[in-house]
């Protein structure tokens, strides 16, 4: 009797510490890390409105079964490098800039083609249509990395100096304006008569404080985030060019999803692209956009016709780096692009 007990109760507790060891393989909830490089608040910048948006989407789509962890700010790591570690699967999800991008796609600079553009809303039938797909699709093949949208990451460029007002390809003349340090973008400043200066992020208002570069070039709600209204005087709405948030996520991981997270994933980036977009257009025309910086900034939009003699100056410039930077394989898709933009 007292063998049996014994017996008993050793099977009872192998299968209690059996039943420990399924239960998290039976409902192990899967991880997902998103990089992203401002705040998390979702009123704050788009990608904390597409990171906060999606993160909730996810999980409650999932029953918790998919769980987001959010990374604002570049916690991971400079942006080019977390591409990589998507690539690798050690970060699951990514919403990078074009110039982090380019480290593991180069191609994402064809569209750097400026003055392209008719209005914002284009933008984003560009990229949420056939071209759009077509642009992902060959992102995948040619890294491995899946693509789930496009982003916006604060609307059209503009330009900002503290020498004088411009209106035309003439004033910029003898002006340093800093850009990230792309082909593309040094191309379309030395095209309208500037001087490109590539210069990081980081020190970027203090080069502008001490005259190291004269102007900048980025959408109006960065502008105000960066507070370059304390250290320039002018605003030309130039609206030159559109570079989107490319938004990865880990292939093997996608994969290993079942059907229905899947589809909670792609509809949830899908909702947060708009909500970012969203936030994006409310940022800039509120007080901690246009009209805020009006107060202390002279701003200036062009008339169309001093638009065209910036497209003119620019656009064949610009194409020429391209193709030749990009060989005949990147001047098609860049045709492409702009066919999309037409259409």
């Amino acid at each position: 009797m007292k063998l049996m007990k014994k017996i008993v109760s050793a099977s009872m507790t192998l299968g209690l510490a059996a039943g420990l060891l399924a239960a998290p393989m039976a409902h192990a909830e899967k991880v997902l890390k998103l990089h992203h490089l401002n705040n998390n608040d979702p009123f704050d910048n788009p990608t904390g409105a597409m990171a906060s948006v999606f993160k909730s989407l996810v999980e409650s789509g999932t029953n918790g079964e998919v769980k987001v962890q959010l990374f604002p700010n570049s916690q991971l790591g400079k942006d080019a490098e977390v591409v990589q570690q998507v690539k690798a699967g050690v970060v699951q999800s990514g919403i990078h800039s074009v110039g982090g991008f380019a480290s593991a796609y180069p191609l994402i600079g064809v569209l750097d083609v400026p003055f392209a553009y008719p209005n914002i809303s284009a933008t984003y039938k560009v990229f949420d249509g056939p071209f759009g797909k077509r642009l992902a699709g060959d992102i995948e093949d040619k890294t491995g990395i899946k693509v789930l949208g496009f982003g916006d990451s604060g609307g059209f460029f503009a330009i900002t100096n503290s020498k004088r007002e411009v209106r035309s390809p003439a004033d910029m003349k003898g002006l340093k304006i800093r850009t990230m340090g792309l082909d593309t973008h040094k191309a379309v400043i030395e095209s309208i008569g500037g001087q490109p200066a590539a210069i990081a992020w980081s020190e970027v208002y203090t080069a502008l404080q001490t005259g190291v570069a004269d102007g900048q070039m980025n959408p109006v709600p960065i502008i105000s985030f960066a507070k370059f209204n304390e250290v320039q005087k002018h605003l030309t709405l130039t609206g030159h060019l559109f570079t989107p948030y490319v938004w990865s996520i880990n292939a093997d991981f996608y994969d290993g999803l079942s059907e229905s997270e899947k589809s909670v994933v792609e509809y949830a980036a899908r909702s947060a692209i708009v909500a970012g977009r969203g936030m994006a257009r409310a940022i800039e025309a509120s007080e901690r956009g246009l009209p805020s910086l009006e107060k202390s900034m002279k701003v200036y939009s062009p008339t169309p016709a001093e638009r065209e003699a910036f497209r003119e100056a620019a656009q064949p410039v610009v194409k020429k780096v391209i193709a030749e930077k990009y060989g005949e394989e990147g001047e098609a898709l860049m045709n492409a692009f702009l066919e999309a933009v037409e259409s």
